[in-house]
């Protein structure tokens, strides 16, 4: 089928009164980064809907990104026609032939944003419906819960005619939210976190510890492609790589192994915060379950949470291992999320990590370094890199685009 238009229909946006027009800006802008390699596309954002003219762009390859966009309640592929009604019947004969399967009930569904059109919604309903029989075998009309409804909407431009009716990704167009720092490590939590904070409207940028000689390029590598999967909800992330050798090195030779692990996470979420500052963001979000992992007890997040006063959002906290895996396997993380390759947090794991760790306790070591000196040697290390989406890094051995902090 040859459609001339994609339907874009809003979802929470009826809800913001004054500041709809803004939303759907945000929304209109992510399309397009979502769409960026589309030259041929042309997109029209209204107060009700927003159009997306393909062009002779195959309306399949439209679909597989525009159903990762937050912010669609959903949308159509349409055709476009006169405002006549013959062009309406042979519209509408064309499109029902494309999708219609034997054995499907059908409806005509017609709605008018011109109350002026020579014809009225039902009149309309009638026309079509008989000239469909009247070139159609084994048509059967049901009214209330038919296989297929022939949407035709009569507007002041032209008609549009569709058949499908596609749900689209809900929630908020990233960005209207604020903007936030997501710890990326390369295991399940954190991506399905960060998915669920887009689906809210925050826009984010990945910060990523990692250790080298102890971690390897493909460790890396693998936290950039899973950004890059990320990248589908929101057309574009940037990836903060932060290095972490020299402070996993000094933390284990100077500081009780029980209170490793504490004191990691303690530096990893000064350094978040200083990288949130720096890059204007308002939050920082982690990928923290209650309970899952040692360093995920309620003590542990008190001793580690008490270096900020910056929020710190944890969009997973009360899911279990299931649910968040579920979803994982769902946005297209989890096949990359289990390969392999070690991260920071668990090369220098200790063996007999503290569970219920004292906050006293915890500030009581971290004074013992050098906790400037520590910090600004990481930020000075730090480089950013643009993610765009399925952007791949684990074959790609060619140099990449980064950029220092």
């Amino acid at each position: 089928m040859n459609y001339t238009e994609v339907m874009v229909r809003y979802g929470e946006l009826s809800t913001k009164g004054k500041n709809r027009k803004d939303f759907i800006n945000r929304l209109s802008n992510n399309i397009q980064k979502v769409l960026y390699d589309f030259p041929d596309l042309e997109f029209h954002p209204r107060h009700d809907r927003m159009h997306i003219v393909l062009h002779g762009t195959p309306f399949e390859e439209v679909d597989e990104r525009l159903s990762k966009v937050f912010g669609i309640q959903t949308y159509s592929p349409v055709v476009k026609c006169e405002r006549t009604l013959e062009k309406i019947e042979e519209t509408a004969l064309e499109v029902m032939k494309a999708t219609f399967k034997t054995g499907m009930t059908f409806k005509v569904n017609c709605r008018r944003s011109d109350h002026k059109f020579t014809y009225d919604t039902n009149e309309i309903n009638q026309k079509v419906a008989a000239y469909l029989y009247e070139n159609m075998d084994n048509l059967k009309a049901e009214m209330k819960h038919p296989d297929l409804v022939l949407r035709i909407e009569v507007r002041l431009d032209a008609i549009y005619i569709s058949s499908v009716l596609i749900k689209g990704a809900g929630g908020m167009p990233v960005g209207t939210a604020g903007k936030a720092v997501m710890m990326l490590s390369g295991g399940i939590d954190s991506p399905v976190a960060s998915y669920l904070a887009l689906k809210r409207g925050i826009d984010i940028e990945m910060v990523h510890f990692f250790s080298p000689p102890y971690t390897s390029d493909k460790a890396l590598s693998k936290a950039k492609e899973l950004a890059g999967i990320l990248a589908n909800y929101s057309g574009k992330i940037n990836f903060i790589a932060v290095p972490f050798s020299e402070i996993q090195e000094t933390i284990k030779e100077k500081l009780p192994e029980g209170y490793l692990m504490t004191i990691q996470r303690r530096f990893m979420l000064h350094l978040a915060d200083k990288v949130r500052e720096k890059r204007g963001g308002l939050a920082i979000i982690n990928g923290e379950s209650v309970g899952q992992v040692a360093s995920q007890t309620l003590e542990s997040m008190v001793a580690i949470n008490d270096v900020t006063a910056t929020p710190v959002l944890r969009p997973v906290v009360t899911m279990d291992k299931t649910e968040i895996i579920d979803l994982a396997q769902k946005i297209g993380t989890f096949d990359l999320s289990i390969k392999p390759f070690e991260d920071c947090c668990t090369i220098f794991a200790p063996q007999r990590p503290k569970t219920k760790p004292h906050l006293d306790k915890a500030r009581k070591y971290e004074a013992e370094l050098d906790i400037d000196g520590l910090i600004d040697r990481a930020m000075a290390g730090i480089q950013v890199t643009p993610i765009l989406p399925d952007q791949k890094f684990l074959q790609n051995k060619s140099a990449e685009d980064a950029e220092l902090l």
